[in-house]
């Protein structure tokens, strides 16, 4: 029987061309590009690895969003994965955290039987870190999250992970089935190979919608969702910088003590 590993990915925007409308204080995605989200990349070429390293391992990408996910799905199969799943639905459309986790749960449901479900630890365009645990609990399987080293037994079974804390680390033995959430420290995502993106023509990508995952629609969508967005804004832009040119490191020194008591910072 096959190793079955689910990776959680979202399409989001390139933040690097983000903007905010000025009056309705939104962010405006139109015209914006589309990237897989940073730390999922992670999660997948986590996943990749271990189909690398082992025979018969099965990789699905899970997805929600517009259709236009379906090309950040095909991105995902040409890097490596087996089959991708779009959760596309009006019905869904606005959720937060909470009607997402709901979702996606469902959606695992639908695909049935996993051993490793790995996500990353946090989407650029929402900085929550919450998907990921809220769907391993609905799922009702351990969870380890900020992973950012990953060792498997042959067995299959046994799982080692280092798991990242503010002010160091700590060694977390798991079995599977599991869920746990990469960060950028865990590994180095490959590109899409030639084959692979040859390959995607071959592989399955399922659309489903609201009804197809059997998820109860009072939990799913922005009526749903308890989280409310009170604003978003542009941070002001920072003051100009100021260069020092000095031959020393103490003339630099003592110019910059000049320059701060000019300006009564000091």
């Amino acid at each position: 029987m096959a190793f079955k590993i689910i990776v959680l990915a979202k399409q989001v925007p390139d933040t690097n061309e983000i903007k905010i409308d000025p009056v309705k204080k939104t962010l405006i995605r139109e015209g914006v590009p589309s990237i897989l989200n940073h730390d999922d990349a992670n999660a997948l070429e986590e996943a990749l690895k271990i189909k690398d390293m082992f025979d018969d391992v099965h990789i699905t990408v899970v997805t929600m969003g517009p259709p236009q996910a379906k090309d950040m799905l095909a991105e995902c199969l040409a890097m490596g994965a087996d089959d991708g799943v779009l959760v596309s639905d009006r019905a869904v459309g606005g959720s937060d955290t909470w009607a997402t986790s709901n979702a996606l749960a469902a959606a695992i449901h639908k695909i049935g039987k996993f051993d490793l479900l790995f996500a990353g630890r946090q989407a650029i365009d929402g900085d929550t870190a919450q998907v990921g645990p809220q769907c391993a609990e609905k799922l009702g399987v351990p969870q380890v999250t900020y992973v950012t080293e990953f060792k498997i037994e042959k067995n299959m079974k046994d799982i080692t992970v280092k798991r990242a804390l503010e002010d160091g680390y700590e060694l977390i033995s798991i079995q599977t089935p599991c869920m746990l959430t990469a960060i950028k420290e865990l590994n180095t995502p490959r590109y899409m190979s030639i084959g692979g993106i040859f390959d995607v023509k071959n592989k399955t990508i399922n659309v489903w919608n609201a009804k197809d995952i059997e998820v109860d629609l009072a939990t799913v969508g922005l009526d749903a969702s308890p989280t409310n967005v009170f604003r978003s804004f542009t941070p002001a832009p920072k003051g100009k910088g100021v260069m020092i040119e000095a031959d020393t490191e103490k003339e630099a020194a003592d110019k910059l003590l000049i320059n701060l008591k000019a300006k009564h910072v000091i």
